[in-house]
């Protein structure tokens, strides 16, 4: 065949290419336009439409109550306020749920890697228990064998003089919502950032340099200081107070035993995974960094804190959004324990209008996004903290 004699298209490479995901297309459209018409006859077949018109008409209120609501609602209140009530809740498992998980992860994956041998027993007797058994099993225990069995509110368990652990929940102290704890949330925000520049730049000046950065190891402990001051003294915190004339708690921050089951049971069971994910992160750090790291004379903590573990971060983060978009589709479990996230609040809206296709979708779509959000953030983060190429 010579040069200017043209390939046939059937032997050509690249339209055998465009054309099979031509035909790919075409099945997937084929598949859905499918499924759609057979679910619009189903609908035509008992007098249905597809609508969500009814989550915002005024004249058909909820007509059920929700325990746990983070903004006010009444059971007048549309369905939509309804499910933007179950939205707020889940939002807040899941973000609570992800912060707690990650902190308690880190640090049990550290501890798998301890020198002390008991550190490293416990941290591994922890792993394999939580790892290996289900986490509806685990959920139901914390709700049903642990919060729903503390004492009466009558007679509240107090921690440390205020902490208080009843079975309807816990009570604890949270700063209130004045000028003061605005502005000292405001320094520790920027106190967040500046210690992130620190270690950025204490880092780069121990691998570049091979200095100690003792200079922003000083401006590290000034901020952490200062922070923690800020923390206890500059916020107002509003201590719960058991008043026995109205036998209740009053002030500070009222967690319900349903939300603190579902928030300490995802925690606890998604630590177990995040922290061997830590440890395989570590441990595929070369020993020459460690080696490099001792005889730039180092202590421990800061090999780990500035040498080993931003290296580690490069490896960690992918299968830490992983975990992290499990927590989050996880907290769907709720109604196991009676709590109103948006799963349950959906389910019992559909079983209210009978609309349970629409309930479905709008679940669906729900998660779909906010698992999304959850993966474009640890996305970003992820490659801020990868290597750049020249």
């Amino acid at each position: 065949m010579t040069n200017d004699e043209k390939i046939p298209f059937w032997r050509d490479d690249r339209f055998l290419k465009i054309l099979v995901q031509v035909v790919i297309v075409f099945i997937v459209v084929t598949i859905f336009v499918i499924a759609g018409n057979n679910l619009a006859r189903n609908f035509r077949r008992r007098g249905l439409d597809f609508s969500l018109a009814f989550l915002l008409d005024a004249n058909r209120p909820a007509s059920f109550k929700i325990g746990d609501s983070l903004i006010p609602y009444s059971p007048t209140d549309p369905y939509f306020r309804a499910l933007l009530v179950g939205l707020l809740n889940s939002l807040r498992v899941m973000v609570s749920g992800i912060i707690l998980a990650a902190i308690l992860g880190i640090t049990v994956g550290i501890g798998r890697l301890s020198d002390n041998w008991l550190v490293r027993k416990i941290a591994a007797v922890y792993v394999e228990t939580f790892r290996n058994t289900p986490l509806l099993l685990q959920l139901f225990f914390w709700y049903f064998a642990i919060f729903l069995r503390l004492p009466k509110i009558d007679n509240p368990l107090v921690v440390w003089d205020s902490i208080f652990l009843t079975n309807r929940g816990m009570q604890i102290p949270f700063p209130s919502g004045n000028l003061q704890t605005w502005l000292s949330l405001g320094f520790l925000v920027l106190s967040a950032i500046l210690a992130v520049i620190i270690w950025r730049k204490q880092t780069q000046a121990i691998v570049s340099q091979g200095s100690s950065g003792r200079a922003f190891q000083v401006g590290s402990i000034g901020i952490a200081i200062a922070a923690i001051f800020t923390l206890i003294f500059g916020l107002d915190w509003q201590q719960p107070q058991f008043d026995r004339a109205t036998n209740s708690i009053e002030g500070g921050l009222s967690l319900s035993s349903e939300f603190a089951a579902l928030t300490f049971g995802l925690t606890v069971y998604t630590a177990a995974f995040i922290a061997e994910v830590v440890r395989a992160g570590i441990q595929s750090v070369g020993k020459g960094q460690w080696e490099a790291a001792r005889a730039l004379g180092l202590k421990p903590s800061l090999i780990m804190r500035l040498v080993i573990f931003p290296q580690a971060l490069r490896v960690m983060i992918p299968p830490l959004t992983s975990e992290f978009l499990n927590l989050a589709k996880n907290s769907s479990l709720a109604i196991a324990v009676l709590y109103s996230d948006i799963y349950a609040i959906s389910y019992t809206i559909s079983n209210q209008t009978g609309n349970a296709v629409e309930m479905l979708l709008v679940v669906m779509a729900t998660y779909l996004i906010l698992n999304l959000m959850i993966a474009s953030l640890m996305n970003w983060f992820n490659r801020s903290v990868q290597i750049k190429e020249r």
